[in-house]
Parts: structure tokens; sequence; C-alpha cells
């Protein structure tokens, strides 16, 4: 629905000038972007008079000679604003503002447009070409006026040269330090983001990514410019993984990406907030998405939570049959997530023969278990690995859909160049052909495809919780969760498979893969379910050990994974963070710290007028020696408004806030 009218502003520019600037600022003025173009192209960022990016070129080199962006005459510039908002179906509040002063700068085979909100730029190029063409590469450079410190995503597999890290899982903590001390045997993936002196935040990643590789970063000059790189083409794959799951490129194209005429090419986004929580509530990526198609009915799709089996390791137990991936099992799992509200229950690998996704292995009959499921007002979602899906695309969703299931987790694409960017926007399209749920494991981050098919309802490119089945007891997961809700959830949601009974305290986690444990508190688990965003989320855990924790469990049943309203109220990267979210006139609130111990005071000043009750989940006063410690009160929410809580060490608490 608009709240204003679209205006729209045309002006002919036929400059005779060898080099022409142009300016363009967000909405409330404090974002300044200045374009340059003459023998190449140029841009810089200011914020309230500050200097966020120096001259930065940017560019794409065609197999053809041809470079967008390298010199030309500017034909024309078109600008416009727009004042709107958007019904958001699936999303982390019901409805997003959509505002934003447009640049587009028209050459004779290009033009390159240019955004500007109050929350970050960006900038997109456009082909105005009428046949098809190959890029060879493209220049994006992120260029900062000093040696400012990162959080970067370095790849840590396959590290024998930078072509060998494009085969990775995008699930890595993130290193901190200064720009020109970038590890040279690294590249980065998307989010990236930069600590400006002061406060201010700078994040860069990428939406709409439909038809083109993704992007990566590197600096191997030791300056404070950061340069965009982009997997070639593959030419040659052979059989990878467990089970040949995977395609490993062995041999590459000397070109990135195959395109149509008139190509649109995904956003580059530079968000930037004045204080981290405003990074922690971006909406962005969103809103450069393409948006769904209006004409296809999506009220098929139903978030929710899954119960998962691989995490637990199908650890269940007082009962009389032997658990493991059999009937009885899922019916167990089955009987435990109708019990509690839960809407989904996963079957992850292990089902079919040898991978082969149309081959079940005997212990299991889904015809029965999908009965039983259906009589208990439960979904069911297939694990698959990437090869076999991609392989029987069509046959495996039609097959499945009719026999009654709902979804597939997809996993082990590792890879984000063009071929396999594709097979995510083609899973998604087939996928929804068939009524078929899609969340992508073992994928690289969201970017944009969650607003254009909503039912792709999660995407991993996440370090999990998974992790902690296998990572050295030196691993520090705490900080790393008080980092990804400032950097990784700006892309969009996580499946990150929280929900964790089995608590450490620090210096207490030891990886035991069958019976896994977190890091942090019990209530830092519970807090997850309301800082997170995942419209379809996880509970990792063992139905028996759920059970034995009922008050728990109750808990992260009610709390819903898709929202009316978020506020991020509080936080620093690293350090904590907190997050209010509305379900209809109810209110979940959660917080969670790093390894300190902290106090926080929240602010609860936007509830309407009236009586509130709260109901919280908090550290207990032994949480920082037996991480699982907790207690629960209710109370009515004094006058001032204000939540004062207690955090552990690794702690966390979680508050639903309804009326009385």
């Amino acid at each position: 629905m608009k709240r204003l009218s679209l205006t729209f502003l045309l002006i002919a520019a036929f400059s005779m000038l060898h080099a022409q600037n142009y300016e363009l600022s967000s909405p409330d003025g404090k974002l300044v972007v200045k374009v340059s173009s003459s023998d190449d192209l140029k841009w810089s960022l200011t914020h309230s008079g500050e200097v966020l990016m120096s001259d930065s070129p940017i560019a794409m080199h065609l197999a053809d000679g041809t470079v967008f962006g390298g010199g030309g005459k500017v034909v024309r510039t078109l600008r416009r604003s727009v004042d709107e908002v958007h019904a958001t179906p699936f999303y982390k509040k019901s409805q997003v503002e959509d505002r934003f002063n447009e640049l587009t700068v028209v050459y004779r085979k290009f033009s390159v447009v240019f955004r500007a909100y109050d929350e970050g730029v960006a900038y997109r190029f456009v082909s105005r070409l009428k046949k098809p063409f190959k890029v060879v590469k493209e220049t994006a450079g992120f260029s900062f006026p000093s040696d400012w410190n990162m959080w970067s995503a370095y790849v840590t597999q396959h590290t024998e040269t930078l072509e060998s890290q494009l085969w990775n899982s995008f699930e890595n903590q993130y290193a901190y330090g200064p720009l020109s001390q970038w590890n040279k045997e690294r590249l980065a993936f998307l989010p990236l983001m930069v600590d400006v002196p002061g406060g201010k935040k700078i994040c860069i990643t990428e939406t709409d990514l439909m038809n083109y590789p993704g992007m990566f970063l590197y600096n191997g000059d030791g300056d404070t410019v950061l340069e965009s790189r982009h997997a070639a083409y593959p030419e040659k794959e052979v059989p990878a993984g467990n089970n040949m799951i995977q395609r490993s490129v062995v041999e590459r194209r000397d070109y990135i990406a195959e395109c149509q005429g008139g190509e649109s090419f995904p956003w580059r986004i530079v968000a930037v907030s004045e204080n981290d929580a405003q990074m922690a509530d971006n909406d962005l990526v969103w809103l450069m998405a393409t948006p769904a198609d209006n004409n296809v009915d999506w009220s098929w799709v139903k978030p929710g939570k899954v119960a998962w089996d691989w995490w637990n390791n199908w650890n269940i137990y007082g009962v009389d049959f032997e658990a493991g991936i059999n009937n009885d099992t899922y019916k167990y799992y089955i009987d435990f997530a109708s019990e509690n509200g839960i809407e989904y229950v996963i079957f992850d690998d292990g089902w079919s023969v040898g991978g082969d996704l149309m081959k079940v292995v005997p212990e299991i009959d889904f015809k029965e278990l999908v009965s039983y499921a259906d009589e208990r007002n439960v979904g069911l979602i297939l694990w698959a690995g990437y090869w076999p899906f991609h392989s029987r695309m069509e046959e495996v969703c039609r097959h499945y859909s009719e026999l009654g299931f709902k979804g597939f987790k997809i996993d082990f694409m590792d890879r984000d160049d063009q071929p396999m960017v594709a097979f995510h926007r083609e899973a998604a399209e087939i996928a929804a052909k068939y009524h078929m749920l899609v969340d992508f494991h073992g994928s690289y981050k969201p970017s944009g495809l969650l607003r254009t098919y909503p039912n792709v309802v999660n995407v991993e490119g996440v370090y999990g919780l998974e992790n902690m089945k296998w990572a050295d007891v030196e691993t520090d997961q705490v900080t790393y969760e008080v980092e990804i809700p400032f950097i990784r959830m700006l892309a969009g949601p996580m499946d990150y498979t929280q929900g964790a009974m089995r608590n450490a305290s620090h210096g207490n986690y030891r990886p035991v893969y069958s019976e896994a444990m977190s890091q942090g508190t019990r209530c830092r688990q519970l807090a997850m379910y309301v800082v997170y965003e995942a419209p379809v989320g996880m509970l990792c855990d063992s139905p028996s050990n759920y059970m034995k924790e009922q008050e728990c469990t109750g808990f992260i049943s009610s709390v819903p994974t898709v929202w009316d309203e978020t506020r991020a109220l509080d936080g620093r990267v690293g350090d904590y963070v907190v997050i209010a979210r509305r379900s209809g006139e109810d209110w979940y609130v959660g917080g969670m710290t790093d390894w300190d111990a902290r106090t926080v005071e929240v602010d609860l000043g936007f509830l309407p007028e009236g009586e509130w009750s709260v109901e919280l989940f908090r550290d207990g006063k032994n949480a920082h020696r037996a991480a699982c410690d907790y207690k629960k009160e209710s109370f009515g929410l004094s006058s001032d408004r204000k939540l004062k809580v207690s955090l552990a060490p690794g702690g966390g608490f979680a508050a639903k806030i309804t009326k009385r």
C-alpha cells in the first residue's frame, strides 16, 4: 500500500564535459552518495559529513572488450523518490517501509542505478544490450578513508589457493582486525562489517542474486580497499562428498557469468548504522529483492517449528524399541511434535538408500508415517543432498508432494558460482509448483530469494549449533552468537538449529558427537528463538530431553516464527544483544551476552498504555557453574516500563509480555 504517490523527476543531461558528477542523498539527508563519471566510474559515501567511503571504482568487463563503467558519455540521468509500505507474508514484521531516493545514470550500453535509504545505500548495473553476453570480471571496490577494524568471515576450507576456497560451506566465525592486516591467503564471504570509530558501523552484502555468482571480498595490497572476487563459470565438475552428493569444480572457464541482453545485476549494499542495534533491524536485503509473483497463491506456505533428528543422533530413551532410522522412532518424534504444537518433523540424512532420493531404506514406511503425522496435524520434511535433488528435481518434488510431504531441506551445495545460484532459484520455483517448502542448508548467505519465493523458509550460511558436535574446546561460540545478529542476520533468516537442553558453562564444553551440548546457559538457548530469525526454526535436541524439560519446551513451542513487528532495543557487536518482537498483541523479548556477566535494563516504553504481565526465563544464581540453571518468574510490568535482568557469563533471558 502506498503512503505517498511515487514522484518521478526525469532530468535529461547531455553534458559535453569530460567529467560528470552527480549527488544523491538519503531521505533524511544524512547519507550522501557522490558519483563521478569520467574515464571510469567511481562513487563515494558520507554520513552527516563524515567520509565513510572514498572514491571506489565499479565496473563490469565483458568478453567482447566492452566495459560497463569504463568511461563513455552519459546519455541522461533519471531521478525518483519512493515512499511506500509493503505487506510481508513471512518476515520479521508484517509490513516494511520502502523509502528511498534513486539516481539512474544512463549510458548507451548500460545503466547504473544508485539508491539511498536512511539505513544504507546500494547500486546495481543494468545492461542495455540486445544480445546475450559474457562477463569476464566485475570490479566492485570499497575504499575506506582510514585503517578501520572489520569483522570478516574468512574461508577456512580448501585453502590451498584462493580459487580452491570458492568451494566452502559459508559457515565460519569472524576475525576482527584492521583492514590493512587482511589475511592475504584468504577470501572472505559476505556480509562483512567495518567498525567506524565513534560507533557507526558499515555492513557490505548483496541482494537480488538471481542469475550471477555471489561476491567474495579480498585485500591483497595491505591497504584499506576491499575488492570483489567472483567464482568463474564451471567447465568441469566431478562427484564429491559422502555418497557423491556434491559436485566439485575441477576446471573453470575464463568468464564468471553468461547473461541475457537486458540483464539486471545484483544490488551491492552498503548498510550504515549510527549505533549497533540499528544494524540488527535492517530491511535492505528484503526491500531490494524481486517481489514474489502476485498472481501466485502463497497461502499454503506455513511457517513454524520443526523437531530435528540428526543433531541429537536419534537419541531417545525410556522406550521399548531400539531408536534409530525406523518407523517407531519417527512416530515418537511425531507424537512429541503433536503434543507440543510443533508443526513439523524432519527426516535428516539416512532415510534414502545411498543418497538415491527415490529409494527409501526398508526400516521406514513413508505412507504409514505420513498418515500417522496427518492424523496428528504434523507435517513431514525430507533432507536431500544437493546433487541427488538437482539431478531429478521435478520427479522428486512431484513424488514426495503426492506422498504428502511438506518440503525439503537441501544440503551441501557449498558453492555460489552462477550455475549454483541458478540452482537455488530453480529449486525454489519447482518446489513451489508442488507446494513444497525449501530450507537451503549448506548454502551461501540469503540474498533476497526469500522474498521472491516465500516457500524458501530458511538458509544456513552460518556457523551454527551443529558445529558443537565436533568443535574444539577452544572454540568461542558464545562471542560469535552475539556477533551474528548484527552481521550475518542482516542478510536474512538463519538455519542456526538452536534449542540445546545440554548446556555448558565456561570451560565445561566438550565436543560429544552423539550427545551434543551448547556453550552458554539454558536461557541463552531460549533467547535464540526470539533473537534469531527463522520462519521455520529447528528444535535440535532429543524429544526425550525436551519432555524432561517441559517448562522450557513449552516456552519454545509458544514463540512465533514470523512477526508483526521487530525492535532491536540494545546491543554491541560481540558483547550483547536485546531484541523485541510482536505477534498480535503479545511481545517477546530475548537477550544474550558474551562470556561477561552483565545486567541489562530493557526499556519497554514502546508498549501501549495498559497493564501487562511478564513471563520471564532468566539465568539461575548458579548458571555460571551449571549452565542449565534457570528461574522462571511471572509478574506485572512496573509503571516505568523497565525490565532489569542479570545475565550469567554466556547467559541470556527470554520474556513473553501479554496484556492483562
